[in-house]
C-alpha cells in the first residue's frame, strides 16, 4: 500500500526467464539498492508488463510479486537507454 511518503518508481527487472517493466513503491529519498536490500522475499510490482527472453509479450498485470532471489538485474527505467 502506498503512503504519502512513498513514490512510484518505474523499474525494469530481469530474471533468467522474464523481462518485467513496472512500478514499485519506494520512499522518495531511498536508493533502489537500499530498497532491494531491505525487501523481504518478494517485491510488489504494479502496472507490470512481462516479456520472455525473446522479447515476446507474455502478459500484463495490475499487480504481481517478483521473488527477490530470482532477480538478476533491476534498474530504474529512467536510466535505461535503448541500445
Amino acid at each position: 500500500m502506498t503512503t504519502d511518503h512513498q513514490d512510484r518508481t518505474a523499474v525494469h527487472i530481469y530474471t533468467d526467464q522474464f523481462m518485467i517493466a513496472g512500478e514499485i513503491a519506494m520512499y522518495a529519498d531511498n536508493r533502489l539498492t537500499d530498497y532491494i536490500v531491505g525487501a523481504h522475499s518478494f517485491i510488489a510490482v504494479t502496472h507490470a508488463v512481462v516479456h520472455d527472453t525473446n522479447n515476446q509479450l507474455l502478459f500484463k498485470a495490475d499487480f504481481l510479486n517478483v521473488q527477490k532471489s530470482k532477480i538478476v538485474i533491476i534498474v530504474p527505467a529512467a536510466t535505461v537507454t535503448p541500445a
